[in-house]
């Protein structure tokens, strides 16, 4: 007899939203924008070089923005903090920006915001 609470890996894959099985999982997944995200593309060789940049992206909902943001992170093994600027005030950017607070919150990793 199942589990009606049980969870498996294959079920819970199943049961997400097309788009998060959609989503890259890595920088070379990601598809358009080459001359940044490509073999040779600006974005790849800072991460190559492990000199990240400071970057903001910009444009309309569901282009991918932070999800590219998310593998940035993840390659330049990166805290990441998610902030939207609509979302957010100017109280919630200066305490994820105090960099005392941000490396308690990330456990003394580099933060990508």
């Amino acid at each position: 007899m199942a589990d009606l609470f049980a969870s498996d890996e294959t079920t819970d894959k199943a049961l997400s939203p097309l788009a998060e099985r959609l989503r890259p999982k890595i920088l070379s997944q990601v598809v358009g924008q080459p001359h940044l995200t490509g073999e040779n593309g600006t974005i790849s060789r800072m991460i190559g070089s492990g000199s990240l940049g400071s970057m903001i992206f910009w444009g309309p909902p569901g282009t991918g923005k932070t999800t590219v943001a998310r593998l940035l992170a993840g390659e330049g093994d990166l805290a990441f903090e998610q902030i939207s600027a609509i979302f957010s005030g100017v109280a919630d950017l200066k305490k994820v920006l105090r960099p005392q607070e941000c490396v308690d919150r990330m456990v003394a990793r580099r933060c990508f915001l």
